[in-house]
């Protein structure tokens, strides 16, 4: 069993930056690609960001590509995501997630492939 919390959720002006973190425990953390999706007010939730075990692939949604960073630290059994630009449109509940399929079926932005979820951290980017 992994459990996942999330923080680093807070009220920021449009233009900003957070970096949300994601610390892990119960399981192996390394084994795990891991995911960051959102969930937007009366919207269902969606993929933002995923990094392989290795932390060697990443993978982003169009929405964020360019203004975001997903990365780990395996060590300290921690997955961030980085969000830069943030606009009113990022404002939704974020939550992380541990992928438990083998690599050889690997997709990323694939929500069934989650095994293990965060409750999520809010975001809210007032403009």
């Amino acid at each position: 069993q992994v459990q996942l919390v999330e923080s680093g959720g807070g009220l920021v002006q449009a233009g900003g930056s957070l970096r949300l973190s994601c610390a892990a425990s119960g399981g192996t953390f390394s084994t795990y690609a891991m995911g960051w999706f959102r969930q937007a007010p009366g919207k269902d939730r969606g993929f933002v960001a995923a990094i392989s075990w290795s932390g060697g692939s990443r993978d982003y949604a169009d929405s964020v590509k360019g203004r975001s960073t997903i990365s780990r630290d395996n060590a300290k059994n921690t997955v961030y995501l980085q969000i830069h630009s943030l606009k009113p449109e990022d404002t939704a509940v974020y939550y992380c997630a541990a992928n438990v399929y083998k690599a050889t079926m690997y997709r990323p932005a694939s929500q069934e492939q989650y095994g293990y979820w965060g409750q999520g951290t809010q975001v809210t980017v007032s403009s």
